[in-house]
Parts: C-alpha cells; structure tokens; sequence
C-alpha cells in the first residue's frame, strides 16, 4: 500500500479527542527529497514546513546541520559553527540568479532513493564553484551583506576557510549562502506558525577545525593528538560500548577562558533555531573517556566535568536558554537535579516504556516537563520495533494502546506520545508514513549505511496533529 493511503488510513478515525497542542515533526534536512542526491535547504524544505503548518506541527526538528564526519554523521563534525556544504539549494542559487536552469539537470539516480553523499557532493561541487564565479564578478563580495555576514561570524569563519581546501573567498561565500538560505527556510516556517528545534553535539571531531583552532581546549598531545576519546560504557545498544572518538575538552582551559567558546558555540545556534536539543546531556555533569589506544569502550573512566558553571556563564550571556536536555542514557540524581535547577525539559522515549506495568517510560506517565518521542533517530522505526517485541511486551503495549495489529503500531504508539502530559511531542517522519526498519536513520555502534533515509519525492501522509482533530486531507 502507498505511503499516503497507509498514513491516511492510520489518522480515520481519531475524532475529536485531546491531544498534546505542542505537537511536532522529527526529519533532518537531508531526508528531503531533493533532486540533487541529497535532502537541502530550497523549495522541498519550505514545501514541507508548509506541510508541517497544515497538519498541526509546531516545530520541526531536524539533526545537527553543521559539516558531517566519519560516515556522513551529524554528530561527529567537522566545525561547531559551519554549516554542511551538501545542505546548499541550487535551485535558490538558480533563483538568486547564480546559476542558470540548465545547471540543474540531473541523473534520475539522484532524484529518489537514499542519500548519495559522494553522488551529490560531485554533482555540486562544480556548480557552486560557478554560481561563486557569477557572484564575484558581479561585485557580490563587495555587498554590504556578504560583508556584514564575514565580519560577524569571524571569529570562526576564518579559521574555517584557511581550514579547507579551496579558495578562501569561494569556502565564505558558500556559507554565506548556506546561512542565508537556512534564514529564508527558518523565515518562511515562521511565518507558517513552524518553530525550528535544532540539534548541538556535544563533541566535535578530532580532525575539526575547532580543535585545530583551539588546541590548548583540548585533551591533545604533544602532537596535537587527543590522548582521551568519547564514548559510552556497554549498553542496551551495544554490548561493546560505543567508541565515539571525539577528543575531550581541557575543562580547566575552558575556565580560564570564561567558556568563551561555548558561548560563541551556543549564541549561533540560537541565532540559527528557536530551539536547541543538548545531545548527551549528561556529560555537563560528567563524561566516560577512553583511552585513544582503545578500540573499544569496554574499559573506561567517568569525569566530573564543570556543567553547572557553564550554564550559569551561558545563561548570563545569552539571557535565556531555550534548550531541551537530551538525557537518555546513564541518568543519575546529579543530572536530573542539573536539568530541573535550569528549568530544562528532558526527552522521554516511549518504545522504552513496554518493558514493565511499571515503567516511567509509558506515555501515561511522562512529566509534563519533558519532550516525548515514540523513538529519535538512534531507535528504529516504530513498526521495526513492534515486530522485535517479545510477547510480554507486545501483548502489555495492545493492551495499553488498543493495537490489534503490526500495520496499527504506528498510528496507536504515536496516539499514547501525543495524549501523554508531555509538553512537547515530536514523531520521526518514518514513522508518520509507518515505514519499517529499513527506514531506519541510525543504528549506534554501526559505523557504515546510517543517515542515508530520504522520503520518496511523491510522499503525501495525509496526517493532521491539530488539537483536538485528527483528520486526512
């Protein structure tokens, strides 16, 4: 059955019963269906927060958009304050009058399926070095606002370019226009009634410009090279822990320093989102380092880290904290205490909660001051995730939620997150459209074939998450 008809079938039905106003949609820019081989920042992406409006959805959340690492990760980038190249629209640099039309003709390969990271990446690199040529010639560095953009993001804009291959002009330029779109995407949403939730890791990578900018930061060597790496102990997900290898910070440099850095860090993404989800929060009170000569993360030591001051210097410079607290995972007192003491929402993960009649993971029981998600982008899909259920399980989540069968788990998990108290509820699209766990963003621990999920270009769920009307259209 299509996506639309199996979305649309799911939300007969709902009638007029109360749901969580503060509704919203989880999809990261990539999983657009762009016809240039990967989700980007131009006319799909405002289609969609027109999307969003029409359904109800107050926010859209997408993953971190700066430069991606290893694997094609969000979560392990290249520089705090970029912005990923592959993210740039050349249908508005067509529309910005930098390219013309017959510049953006594709091979039918890139329009649909799966992201093609490398694909894209050589389909773009030589029209956004043209669309560069034509603004340049055309006296586009002289411009007030190119101007204005260099001279306010410089004290990582620099370091950026003289970071990267490339011409130093043609590296400012590129995210000039990426910021500039991310603007035009962000003005049109609100316009819509659509609020942005972003995404800050809490690591960057080694090989990050930041790093290389800011050694004395870091937990490096003599050579530069980090003598602790990130990660997680043994867990649900992997039983070998993740070994992440993100150098850690030298917390009592980044004291000295008034945390500088992270307020730089912070005040951008809050000029670039309404709203910003703090990955791994809990490691602002304390984080597992392993050893750079591990190769695994069975073995290693957890470290207090100075997350309270930080959040006070972060609060007195930027006036307020509009941020969600990721803390999933190893929670203890001190995190919990951390969070309620910054009034932050935590993050509540529904498929979590069928394990036991007693969980505080069912939906029933969420706070009200947390943000619920029948799983994020680590999780499978929904309906990957009732069919791996044992039979207790299964049997206490039908009996909780009314499902009869695998095709109604979607629809009936999404309708327990978005009656639950939570103030917010936010769905992964994979899981609007009931799609199964090859649709799957991310699998933890996995290094190969994640971040690739793109919607098929003719997607039309149907759904609505107006209050108090669940319809199709």
């Amino acid at each position: 059955m299509a996506n639309n008809q199996r979305a649309s079938r799911w939300w007969r039905g709902m009638g007029q019963r109360q749901v969580n106003p503060k509704s919203g949609v989880l999809l990261h820019i990539t999983s657009l269906p762009a016809p240039h081989g990967i989700g980007d920042l131009g006319p799909q992406a405002r289609q969609f927060a027109d999307w969003a409006a029409n359904t109800g959805c107050a926010a859209w959340q997408v993953l971190p958009i700066n430069p991606i690492g290893e694997g094609n990760s969000p979560y392990s980038s290249r520089s705090a304050f970029a912005i990923e190249p592959l993210l740039m629209s050349l249908e508005d640099l067509h529309a910005d009058g930098l390219l013309p039309r017959r510049a953006l003709a594709a091979d039918a390969l890139l329009k649909s399926g799966p992201c093609r990271y490398a694909a894209a990446r050589r389909f773009k690199a030589p029209r956004i070095h043209r669309a560069f040529a034509s603004f340049a010639s055309s006296g586009g560095l002289r411009q007030a606002a190119f101007q204005h953009f260099a001279d306010a993001q410089s004290h990582w804009l620099e370091a950026w370019c003289d970071d990267q291959p490339g011409e130093p002009d043609e590296l400012a330029f590129v995210q000039y226009k990426l910021n500039e779109q991310w603007l035009r995407l962000r003005k049109h949403a609100k316009k819509q009634g659509v609020s942005f939730i972003g995404d800050v890791p809490i690591f960057v990578h080694a090989d990050s410009t930041d790093v290389r900018q800011h050694p004395h930061l870091f937990q490096l060597d003599a050579r530069n090279r980090p003598t602790v790496v990130s990660g997680v102990p043994p867990d649900d997900f992997c039983r070998a822990g993740q070994r992440w290898g993100h150098p850690h910070y030298n917390w009592p440099a980044h004291r000295a320093e008034q945390f500088a850095w992270w307020v730089a860090r912070f005040r951008r993404a809050i000029e670039l989102f309404d709203t910003v989800r703090v990955d791994h929060f809990i490691g602002f009170v304390r984080l597992y380092e392993v050893s750079a000569r591990a190769k695994t993360a069975r073995r290693g030591n957890w470290r207090r880290t100075p997350g309270r001051a930080l959040l006070e210097v972060l609060l007195r410079e930027l006036g307020s904290l509009p941020l969600i607290a990721e803390d999933l995972g190893a929670v203890t007192p001190a995190v919990t205490k951390l969070r309620n003491d910054f009034d932050l929402p935590g993050m509540r993960i529904a498929q979590w909660g069928y394990g036991s009649d007693t969980s505080k993971d069912l939906p029933e029981r969420f706070p009200t001051r947390c943000v619920c998600y029948p799983g994020t982008h680590d999780n499978d899909t929904i309906a990957g995730w009732y069919r791996a259920l044992d039979q207790e399980a299964r049997k206490r989540f039908q009996h909780a939620t009314g499902c009869e069968r695998a095709a109604d788990a979607p629809a009936s998990l999404i309708k327990a997150c978005l009656r639950s108290p939570a103030e917010w509820c936010i769905i992964p699209m994979q899981d609007i459209l009931g799609l199964g766990s090859t649709a799957r963003m991310n699998r933890p621990g996995t290094p190969k074939n994640n971040w690739r999920w793109r919607m098929p270009p003719t997607t039309n769920c149907g759904l609505s998450l107006h209050r108090g009307q669940q319809q199709t259209h």
